[in-house]
């Protein structure tokens, strides 16, 4: 009696959830738009981000993007894709303005580190002191082990402006664009936007002669940045994300 029950009323469970969704999303994007700071960015860039979109044949708007940001090289790629079947396809690259610390990840408060590894957007802030902000949920799950346990730090951003104390600042205009693809992408229904942040670009020899110098004599770094790059490689190869885990000892487990 139970399981006819359950299966009659799973049919309108998820007709409800899929308008209630669809209503948060929408909500969501004119709670953005409406904001005094981001409304004017919407009307100033949208129009510009559309054409583009279109001069790289690129479908408007984005359903799902993808953020990877390298410290070393000071870079930050937006890749775009609108169908899960899709290869991510790069939209842009910006140019970190500024940045705080050297090659490692962040291990706690105070270390003026930014943080290296796999993480997502968790905070859209339009009132930041840095012009627009978008968070990342650090410490994540891998920091929350290998991280100082009463002191990891937090408060890490993507944002405008050009000072750094553990943040990536690609000044106000990158962040205006990056601001409204991000919004887009969340009301489109994207609920985690990956950030991927690296020591280097492994593909530039330059870039990898500065992380063997750097972690020569630091065993535990070598070993994150070797894991990592298994991440970056495999995006290299198939344009889209590996599936990441944390192990009990703290560690990625890719794909």
């Amino acid at each position: 009696m139970n399981r006819l029950l359950l299966r009659s009323c799973l049919p309108v469970f998820i007709a409800i959830f899929a308008v209630t969704h669809c209503f948060s999303q929408t909500a969501f994007n004119d709670n953005q738009k409406n904001h005094y700071r981001v409304g004017g960015t919407f009307a100033k860039l949208e129009d510009s981000l559309k054409r583009q979109f279109e001069e790289r044949s690129l479908a408007w708007p984005p359903q799902s993007i993808y953020i990877r940001s390298f410290k070393y090289d000071r870079q930050l790629e937006v890749w775009v894709k609108n169908d899960n079947k899709e290869s991510f396809r790069l939209f842009k690259t910006y140019k970190v303005c500024m940045q705080s610390g050297t090659t490692g990840p962040k291990r706690m408060e105070g270390d003026y580190q930014i943080p290296e590894g796999f993480y997502y957007i968790n905070e859209f802030n339009p009132n930041s002191k840095y012009h627009l902000s978008l968070g990342l949920n650090y410490p994540n799950a891998s920091d929350r082990i290998l991280s100082d346990s009463v002191r990891p730090g937090g408060s890490i951003y993507i944002h405008g402006n050009c000072v750094s104390t553990g943040c990536i600042a690609i000044s106000d205009a990158p962040i205006e664009e990056l601001f409204i693809l991000a919004t887009r992408a969340r009301a489109n229904g994207q609920d985690f936007i990956p950030v991927h942040v690296f020591p280097v670009r492994y593909d530039v020899k330059k870039s990898l002669q500065y992380l063997a110098e750097t972690t020569i004599r630091n065993q535990v770094v070598q070993k994150f940045a070797i894991k990592l790059k298994e991440a970056f490689d495999y995006f290299e190869e198939k344009k889209q994300l590996p599936v990441i885990m944390v192990s009990k000892t703290g560690e990625y487990v890719i794909n």
